[in-house]
């Protein structure tokens, strides 16, 4: 009995897990297998199996974790299919629970199951394993899809659209709500927005407009990582992607998960084909966003098409409706909240608010009185500028007190 062979013959009936087969490791183990059964040499099975090994070190010493990563981070057509509410074949939900009974007996394999049939009496680098019921964890998977997802959007939570499709972020700025002193009100609006969005109830495309530094854009992001947790996600998406927004849409309408699509400093020079794309989902076309996306952009410009006085006086016959339509779009999101620059007390009490957060010992009044004097050489009064100035004020702190240790 060649207990490697027999699994590796089960693993290529797979049919709903099959991609696991293209893995790395996978692929070594079934070489494995096949060597030890076909009586390869001795230094070829050893070859392989230190592969195996190596494959699986690089991401984890167990073998049990390393399959159950693999199993529940498999985007196959089941989970694409439950997630979108289909219902499957009797036949087909019997070929997932033997698939999921020979994948939990691989994740159970010891090295001693490997050893006894290589019989090499020499040093093996070796593997642990822990107790694993796939079946149960699969199925509590999938129960939680609305809030876990699947594929990489179980894994992460922040994407972006690129050449190659939607790419995941491996390290998104962490900017919570707490941190953003601030347009509570302001935030308030989005926030309700979003919790809209996740449970369902109907959500607004949401303009973010107002001057720079107003935290427009950290508003949106603190708000993914304050609600990632509860299926929500976002997906960044550049000016210049706006015409592939429709087939975006298609893909994204049949996944359980909520997904806030990102527009970061929108703006048109005229009426392109990017403006047109954007305009047609905004109104509702026949390819309209589902109830699971919203489209969140921030720009500093109320009106988003740019435009100058030739085109006013241009040769346009109906040149008042071309200036209503471009002028307008802005209009087309549901909800638009405004950012304004903060006046002086709004301003210090952000300084204050961040001061305590940096531990600053700066006396209030020489606090506030250096934060103005800060805000009028970098532009005005900002939350972007009061962060600034307090981050720089904590590190001439810190370099004073690494000052007085030295002369101690």
């Amino acid at each position: 009995m060649n207990k490697l062979h027999d699994l590796s013959t089960e693993l290529n009936t797979l049919s709903i897990f099959r991609s696991i087969l293209k893995d790395d490791a996978i692929k070594n183990f079934q070489e494995l297998a096949v060597s030890t059964y076909s009586l390869e040499s001795k230094d070829l099975v050893l070859h392989i199996y230190g592969d195996f090994v190596s494959k699986l070190f690089n991401k984890t010493s167990s073998l049990s974790r390393y399959i159950t990563e693999l199993v529940l981070n498999d985007e196959n057509f089941y989970i694409i299919g439950k997630g979108a509410g289909k219902a499957f074949d009797p036949v087909i939900e019997a070929a997932l629970k033997n698939e999921l009974d020979v994948l939990t007996r691989l994740a159970s394999l010891t090295p001693e199951d490997a050893r006894s049939i290589i019989n090499y009496k020499g040093f093996l680098p070796v593997w642990t394993n822990e107790p694993v019921d796939l079946t149960s964890l699969y199925m509590e998977r999938i129960a939680k899809l609305p809030v876990s997802g699947y594929g990489i959007y179980a894994k992460y939570y922040a994407f972006v659209l690129s050449s190659d499709g939607i790419m995941p972020v491996a390290h998104p700025d962490p900017q919570r709500l707490s941190e953003l002193p601030g347009y509570e009100r302001e935030r308030s609006l989005i926030i309700q927005n979003t919790l809209a969005l996740i449970e369902g109830t109907g959500a607004n495309n949401v303009l973010l407009y107002g001057d720079a530094g107003t935290g427009k854009s950290s508003t949106v992001k603190a708000i993914l990582n304050e609600y990632k947790n509860k299926g929500l996600r976002l997906i960044e998406i550049k000016k210049d992607q706006l015409l592939e927004l429709p087939s975006l849409l298609e893909m994204l309408s049949i996944n359980p998960l909520k997904f806030i699509l990102f527009i970061d400093d929108l703006s048109f020079s005229g009426n392109d084909d990017s403006f047109s794309a954007l305009k047609a989902v905004l109104e509702g076309s026949i390819a309209s966003r589902s109830k699971n996306v919203a489209i969140y952009a921030t720009s500093n410009r109320k009106h988003l098409v740019k435009e100058n006085m030739a085109e006013r006086s241009g040769d346009d016959l109906h040149v008042n409706d071309t200036l209503q339509e471009t002028l307008s779009l802005s209009a087309r999101f549901g909800l638009t909240v405004t950012f304004q620059a903060p006046d002086q007390e709004n301003y210090l009490d952000i300084v204050r608010h961040l001061a305590k957060e940096y531990k600053l010992t700066l006396p209030e009044k020489e606090l506030c009185t250096k934060a103005e004097a800060f805000a009028i050489r970098n532009g005005g009064r900002s939350p972007r500028t009061a962060k600034h100035f307090v981050q720089l004020q904590a590190v001439m702190q810190l370099e004073g007190e690494d000052r007085d240790d030295t002369e101690n």
